[in-house]
């Protein structure tokens, strides 16, 4: 069954082409080492909510935009095999590339996907 990690963050707009930078190099290490697909989003329709939202959940600030981005392995096996040799690709081979976003603010999880249309 595919396995999804999913994650949410709020990044600056004018860090957005650092933020696609930073993305792409994340793509390239996880498809080596075995995710199916990579999906990073830009929000231009996220609503503020009254109680609860996506912005609300990072804390958003005005001057930056919601990503929602996932990953898709073949599954949670693969993903789990896998992850501290991407924790060290990505100390090795990002090390000079800078974050564009608090990480603190950042929402991530894992999700087994029961439907795949």
């Amino acid at each position: 069954m595919k396995y999804i990690d999913g994650f949410l963050l709020p990044v600056p707009n004018a860090r957005k082409d650092d933020y696609l930078v930073l993305a792409k190099k994340m793509a390239e290490i996880y498809i080596r080492r075995g995710a199916l697909s990579i999906h990073e989003c830009w929000g231009n329709d996220v609503p503020e909510g009254k109680l609860t939202s996506m912005p609300k959940a990072v804390l958003k600030e005005p001057d930056e935009t919601v990503v929602f981005s996932w990953v898709v392995w073949p599954d949670k096996e693969t993903r789990d095999k896998v992850h501290d040799l991407l924790v060290e690709d990505m100390h090795n081979e990002m090390a000079d590339t800078l974050i564009p976003f608090d990480g603190k603010r950042m929402i991530l999880g894992g999700f087994d996907m029961i439907l795949d249309k």
